[in-house]
């Protein structure tokens, strides 16, 4: 069997270097990008979307040139195991979905899926065996046609420095960065006064 073009123990490799083990997710996620590549067929450049921050985000970007740091792909987390890729033109592409009610035929999957047995009462070597048999059996398939939103090229336009912490930041977020207008993740600043350095 192949994922993308890799044979599976290649990916399996890949995938534990990528994304820190071969997680179900990451199999199944990476057979749906197999698919949705084969259904696109287009020679056109694509973005994807994809509809969770779990797992599926990191087969796209291991099987696709699709990542989030070239602005390629877009997660639109819906909580819904999918994923999309779509011509960057034309906005046309194929959505590939993990389908529930085709999970039936496959218990251990369903479980997994539905979260129906805690992570240590999965069977691991079951649970990867009905994937692989099950395969493409497991998804269901859409043609769709994105947002023009997702059409546009992504551009941070002018930078202005925060006249609060002096970094430099995209003006079209306001006055101030984000970070002090009160959007940081940290607690208090997470600067250092200037001039220090760590060791």
């Amino acid at each position: 069997m192949k994922i993308g073009k890799y044979a599976l123990d290649e990916y399996s490799r890949l995938t534990k270097s990528f994304h820190g083990s071969l997680a179900p997710g990451m199999l199944i996620g990476g057979m749906m990008v197999d698919a949705a590549l084969d259904r696109l067929k287009t020679t056109h450049l694509f973005d994807a979307i994809c509809e969770t921050s779990s797992c599926l985000p990191d087969a796209i970007q291991l099987l696709t040139p699709c990542t989030i740091g070239n602005g390629w792909l877009h997660i639109v987390d819906l909580g819904r195991f999918a994923l999309t890729l779509y011509e960057k033109d034309s906005g046309r592409g194929v959505r590939v979905f993990l389908d529930a009610g085709k999970t039936e035929k496959w218990p251990e999957v369903r479980s997994w899926y539905l979260k129906l047995k805690a992570k240590k009462e999965q069977i691991r070597e079951a649970l990867t065996d009905q994937i692989l048999k099950a395969g493409l059996n497991l998804f269901g398939f859409q043609d769709v046609e994105v947002l023009p939103v997702f059409m546009t090229k992504r551009s941070k336009g002018a930078i202005a420095i925060c006249p609060v912490c002096g970094e430099a930041y995209p003006s079209n977020h306001g006055s101030l960065c984000r970070a002090c207008g009160g959007q940081s993740p940290y607690l208090g600043t997470g600067r250092m006064p200037s001039g220090e350095n760590r060791e």
